[in-house]
């Protein structure tokens, strides 16, 4: 929060521009259940296709971009 607070880090996505694309990823993964943070940065990735996802969330593993595609992941090796 601090990096967003001196405007380190900025993030353009506006919810309000995707939120079709958004309620769809999270009625697609309802059985997940896919949160609205997850079905965001799923439909950034797809925005940006040269993007990886950091995340400790194995959901992420099951999760699609653009219905097919898996996407490309940063995560901790499982022991």
């Amino acid at each position: 929060m601090e990096m967003a607070s001196e405007a380190a880090l900025i993030v353009p996505f506006q919810l309000r521009e995707h939120w079709r694309e958004v309620g769809d990823l999270m009625r697609r993964y309802a059985n997940v259940p896919m949160s609205l943070a997850d079905a965001c940065l799923i439909r950034m990735s797809e925005l940006n296709a040269d993007c990886k996802i950091w995340t400790l969330d194995n959901d992420f593993r099951i999760y699609r971009r653009h219905r097919r595609q898996r996407i490309p992941l940063l995560m901790p090796a499982e022991r």
